[in-house]
């Protein structure tokens, strides 16, 4: 009995050490864009279509990146992808605003946000390279 017990135990630690911890979330810019943070009610602004440029005075440009747009929006603004999905089809309906342009790996929110001042993107804190600038952090 106290064999199975302690196989049990070692088989429970090794897949709790196994398990990929989830980081943080980065907002990010190109490197040389100027912003040097961003409030996190300055990124709910932009990502919800109220913000059209950034506090530099470039026109704001969010890119929205599918791996990661459900957990974004969870600790963003706490509403799942529904409820920002019914959000955006009422104010492009009523042609208020357009949502943030789609993307679809990490490596191409990446290339899009180093070779553009305006983007405002965000990535697993793991992926952020050099030529990124991180100007808010999200905990979940």
């Amino acid at each position: 009995m106290i064999r199975v017990r302690a196989c049990l135990l070692i088989a429970l630690l090794t897949l709790t050490l196994t398990l990929p911890a989830k980081a943080d979330i980065a907002i990010v810019v190109e490197a040389g864009s100027g912003v040097g943070q961003l409030t996190r009610s300055e990124v709910v602004n932009i990502f919800m279509g109220r913000y059209r440029k950034l506090p530099n005075g470039n026109p704001a440009l969010p890119l929205d990146v599918a791996p990661l747009k459900v957990r974004f929006y969870r600790a963003l603004v706490n509403k799942n992808l529904a409820e920002i999905n019914a959000y955006w089809a009422r104010l492009v309906f009523s042609g208020e605003a357009s949502p943030p342009q789609q993307v679809t790996t990490a490596v191409e929110m990446r290339q899009l946000v180093a070779h553009n001042p305006s983007a405002v993107g965000y990535l697993d804190s793991r992926e952020v390279g050099d030529d990124l600038h991180v100007v808010l952090i999200l905990s979940e």
